[in-house]
């Protein structure tokens, strides 16, 4: 009958459910469970993983594991390795009698064609494999096992100092038992870890189902041999989970030798040093919580400790021990043999031992009773009983024949057991099953049953021993311990309080209700489990049950019997599949709870205002976000988002800052998009907006405007290294984000061009060229943007670089220089028609940079200026009439000046300028070698020589001027009818003599009076100049102010050529 032993340690109670807040009330590290409120009762499981293990029933089934642990120490012999596949896999060489095991009939009967001892003894020869010959094995083995675990000790000879010392682990040893285990395991069991320290050596093999389930594996070794570090002595251990739901911990040691007490203590020392010191990898929990520090020996869910722990039989003599098990062991062999003959001789050995040491005992107890016996008043012969031996122990027992008596009467001598009961060591928790097999230390190698005959003649102990330990063990453990505690303490206050004393008072009356005065126990997990459940660290319940617990007395070649125990494990393993299916309806309603709980607003993206007259903006691409459809320069867009709270709760939302890439601009907006909300304007280069709070149902309204005036955003987008095309990001306050996506054509504009790229713009303008469709291209309109077509959305680059010149100079300048004298001759014409006294003074006297003085532009910002302003310049780049472009109830005084900002917008997005850097630097020295030529040229000369300075750029020269032309022409309109005029000096020939009386003060301290001609020359020299010739912007303030002032000379020297030719 197998041995079966059930992790239990206390009886079940009558709880009926536990809740997972409570089975990890005893785990190390765990957070505290709050005190529950009715509120909390009512609030979900915030976490996914929690939840999803709150469920862990519904997704883990049950699978049973059989896992079978050996441990040898192989002293170093060679040709241990020919015997482990046989003894460890395949469950052979044991002898039913001295491991107590009730193999049953039908083993009995395989096994009755097995090689006797005597024959095996005879046939042991060094590094070659000893079992019996005929040996089919009758324990678990091969397929029925799904884990096995071997321990190994001293595969090297650990008493060597070469190899004490030696810095690295030999790797050919582990490969050559490797390959011994192999030969005997089924072909498709794997190797899941492995751990060598010197001579210790751990290997664990599964079986293909078994493996799929192994996860976190890790392993590591701790030395406690010479210094206390060194490999000699010590452990390798490893930790692997189960079934994403079990932490199994194996350990195998060697712990120090010697029977006397330092040895025992050092014993008590390395163990206390594995467990303190072995640290294993962090894990992710069952839910997916990682771990910040790796876990250590006692937080598994299982423990199995084997190896050559080394406790021996304490206070008992050795020859007796060996004489008694001898007169077992000789009982298999056939007395006539070698073997038989020399365990008689041991025993007869022993024999003499003992009977000596008897008679000493006696005779000294003779001695002691003679001396006492006159005061005593008893005779010697009342005094003759001695001590029993271990042959009395024996004798007085029911079956003095039986094995199983002795090894009784040996057990309460074992060092182990005796640590264990006084707590040195093993004793938190730590179990191991019956003893009914032979010590498995020391033997004569090759002989089955002849223990140590050399001179030494060691004591047999149980030195090799397999312990294990559940997590409900380990908790029992500390429980006790705590209650122990606490009974201490009690009994300290009671003896403080002289309460102990009060039993001898007999006025004290102490009364007794079993209702109110029952000791209040703590909760206790494993109450409400049937016997043998172990509730693991993640909630599981789990089963494990010893089959088998024996040594192998038929190896005979290792001074030392190889030891296994078997075991069942059930355990609640994750089936993938179905954790994916309920953490995917965890997800649900979880996501379903937070979105009912959590603030939630709808954008909804409306069409544009209702005074917004646009006449299509369809977008075919069915764009789902803000779009503003074709965009031109200065032309306003307006659409709205409205935000309605369609959620349980108030909902609070702002603007936040979008993520822009390179090049970009931050803020909430891009610079080209004008926001209000809530009726609140929001500088788009803010980084939030304030926040608005909607109870449920309300709604507000966020308004957008595009409008792009800024000639270099024109440029940018001319060049499309900026698009519109960005992002706005709505956030609410504890729910999600909204982004809202903002979209637009541009149409291209002449705007912000340069000279030799304007004069290949053809008739029909900029939008015709556009509007064309490249050779060889199809535009699809209509085609979804996702499909990587284009769209109406999609706007083709105008490129011009290649174009061939189609003017001598930009046409859309010679267009507004056209019409601007035009509209300023019939202006001025008009005035002085209709004017009357009540008409006040015409604008341009007193503005004499008239009509590009913004002084003039009192309608300047308005709706109807800006809208006039943006279609004068669509018509421009529309080679349609400029003035006819314009609302026609705008007078035409505004139109003019409308058309004068077009202009000078239109010269300050020329990059270069009209006269390019390096023709303004010849003009410059040019000027400044005329102040110091004698005699000095005259106007007319300086002209001609700059004009031909400028010649060298044809485009940049006409350019110039119909600039300078359009200029004189208007300095002659406003100057012509006024008859007061003074006459010019007759010396100021020179532009620079023109602008003398500005820099020279008269005699009497006043600044002199120009005439109005030269005075509206000067005012629009100052307003040109720096468009027709940019400043530099490096160099300090005298030498900006140097290039402006010639700047200003120059034009000053072509506006007043017929005052001074």
């Amino acid at each position: 009958m197998a041995l079966s032993t059930a992790t239990s340690s206390r009886p079940a109670s009558t709880i009926s459910t536990i809740s997972a807040s409570s089975l990890m009330q005893n785990v190390p590290g765990h957070f505290p469970a709050p005190t529950p409120s009715e509120e909390d009762l009512e609030v979900p499981l915030q976490s996914l993983s929690q939840a999803v293990h709150a469920r862990r029933a519904e997704y883990v089934r049950p699978k049973h594991v059989r896992i079978k642990l050996g441990t040898w120490n192989t002293a170093a012999f060679k040709g241990t390795e020919k015997d482990v596949a046989g003894w460890f896999v395949e469950g052979k060489g044991v002898t039913s009698e001295f491991a107590g095991l009730n193999l049953g009939d039908a083993a009995k009967e395989r096994l009755e064609d097995r090689e006797g001892p005597a024959e095996q003894e005879a046939r042991y020869e060094k590094k070659a494999g000893t079992l019996p010959q005929g040996d089919v094995g009758v324990l678990p083995g091969r397929g029925d096992v799904g884990l096995y675990v071997l321990g190994l000790q001293e595969v090297v000879d650990i008493t060597s100092f070469t190899e004490a010392l030696r810095p690295y682990t030999d790797p050919s040893v582990a490969i050559r038992w490797k390959e011994a285990v192999k030969e005997g395991l089924p072909e498709d069991y794997v190797l899941v870890a492995e751990q060598q320290l010197l001579g210790l050596l751990l290997l664990i093999y599964a079986a293909p189902e078994v493996a799929s389930e192994v996860r976190s594996v890790s392993t590591t070794s701790v030395g406690t041999g010479i210094g206390g570090y060194m490999g000699n002595k010590g452990a390798v251990t490893a930790r692997i989970v189960l079934g994403e739901t079990t932490r199994l911990v194996f350990v195998n040691c060697h712990m120090a030798a010697g029977a006397d007490k330092p040895s025992l203590e050092r014993r008590n020392w390395d163990a206390s040093q594995i467990l303190s010191r072995t640290r294993f990898e962090p894990i992710k929990d069952s839910m997916d919580l990682a771990q910040t520090t790796g876990e250590q020996i006692g937080d598994e869910d299982f423990a199995f400790w084997m190896g050559d722990l080394n406790y021996r039989l304490q206070d008992i003599p050795g020859d007796d021990v060996r004489r008694l098990l001898m007169l077992h062991t000789r009982n298999e062999y056939d007395l006539s043999q070698r073997s038989a003959r020399k365990i008689d001789g041991e025993i007869e050995n022993a024999k003499e031992s003992v009977k000596r040491r008897v008679e000493g005992r006696l005779s000294d107890e003779s001695n002691d009773t003679a001396s006492t016996s006159a005061a005593s008043g008893r005779t010697s012969q009342d005094t003759t009983s001695t001590a029993p031996t271990l042959m009395d122990e024996v004798s007085a027992s029911e079956d003095p024949t039986s094995l199983q008596t002795t090894l009784a009467c040996l057990l309460p001598h074992d060092e182990l057991h005796a640590q264990m009961k006084t707590r040195k060591a093993f004793h938190d928790g730590w179990r191991e099953g019956p003893i009914r097999f032979l010590p498995t230390y020391k033997y004569d190698v090759g002989s089955v049953g002849v223990f140590d005959s050399s001179d030494k003649k060691r004591s047999p102990s149980w030195c090799d021993r397999i312990l294990y330990r559940s997590r409900r063990d380990r908790l029992a453990y500390e429980a006790r311990i705590k209650e122990e505690e606490t009974a201490r303490r009690k009994d300290e206050e009671m003896k403080a309080n002289g309460t102990d004393l009060a039993a001898s008072d007999d006025e004290i009356l102490f009364d007794y209700d079993p209702e109110t005065d029952g000791g209040e126990r703590d909760y206790d997990e494993y109450d409400d489990n049937a016997d043998g459940v172990v509730i693991t660290r993640e909630g599981f319940e789990d089963e494990l049950t010893q089959e088998y617990y024996t040594a192998h007395q038929r190896v005979l070649s290792s001074d030392h019997k190889p030891l296994d125990a078997v075991f069942m494990l059930k355990y609640d393993a994750v089936v993938s599949e179905l954790k994916a299916k309920v953490h995917t309806e965890v997800a649900k309603e979880l996501d379903k709870v937070e979105n009912d709980s959590r603030p939630d607003v709808t954008v909804v993206v409306d069409k544009h205002r209702a005074e917004d007259t646009e006449s299509d903006d369809t977008d075919p691409a069915n764009f789902e976000g803000v779009w503003f459809g074709e965009v031109r320069w200065g032309q306003a867009k307006h659409r709205t988002l409205t935000i309605a709270n369609t959620g349980r709760v108030a909902a609070s939302f702002t603007l936040i800052e979008r993520p822009v890439g390179a090049g970009q601009s931050s803020g909430v907006a891009p610079k080209w998009l004008n926001l209000k909300v809530n009726n609140e304007h929001v500088r788009s280069s803010s980084t939030g907006s304030q926040a608005v709070r909607l109870e449920p149902g309300e709604t507000t309204i966020i308004e957008l405007e595009l409008r792009i005036f800024d000639v270099s955003v024109a440029t940018s987008l001319n060049e499309g290294s900026e698009t519109l095309d960005d992002i706005l990001v709505l956030r609410v306050a504890e729910g999600r984000d909204h982004f809202v996506p903002v979209r637009g054509t541009w149409l291209e504009t002449s705007l912000g061009r340069s000279i030799s790229k304007l004069v290949r713009i053809p008739e029909g303008g900029i939008r015709r060229l556009q509007r064309q469709t490249p050779e060889g291209k199809n535009r699809s309109r209509g085609t979804s943007a996702a499909s990587g077509t284009k769209s109406s959305m999609d706007s083709p680059r105008i490129s011009l670089q290649d174009a061939p010149v189609r003017f001598s100079a930009p046409r859309e300048l010679f267009r507004l220089t056209e019409v601007v004298e035009e509209l300023s001759g019939r202006v001025v014409a008009e005035w002085e028609m209709t004017s009357n006294e009540d008409s006040g003074k015409p604008p341009w006297v007193g503005h004499p940079s008239w009509p590009f003085e913004e002084a003039c532009w009192t309608e300047k910002g308005t709706e109807q200026w800006n809208e006039a302003l943006s279609d004068a310049c669509d018509a421009l780049d529309s080679d349609k009439p400029l003035e006819a472009s314009m609302p026609g109830g705008l007078p035409k005084m505004q139109r003019l000046y409308v058309l004068a900002q077009l202009l000078l917008l239109f010269l300050e997005g020329i990059p270069e300028g009209v006269i390019p850097d390096e023709i303004w630097l010849e003009i410059e020295a040019c000027l400044a070698s005329t102040g110091r030529a004698k005699p000095e040229p005259n106007a007319e000369e300086q002209r001609m020589a700059i004009s031909e300075l400028l010649s060298q750029s044809p485009s940049h020269s006409i350019s110039f001027v119909l600039i300078t032309s359009m200029l004189d022409r208007l300095v002659q309109e406003i100057t012509k009818s006024d008859t007061k005029e003074p006459e010019a000096e007759p010396a100021a020939t020179s532009p620079r003599r023109l602008a003398g009386p500005f820099r020279r003060m008269t005699g009497t301290g006043k600044l002199p009076t120009l005439a109005p001609r030269e005075q509206s020359a000067h005012a629009l020299a100052k307003i040109f100049a720096p468009l027709v010739a940019p400043v530099p912007t490096s160099g300090g303030d005298k030498a900006r102010s140097t290039h402006e002032r010639r700047r200003v000379e120059l034009m000053e020297l072509f506006l007043l050529k017929r005052g001074n030719g």
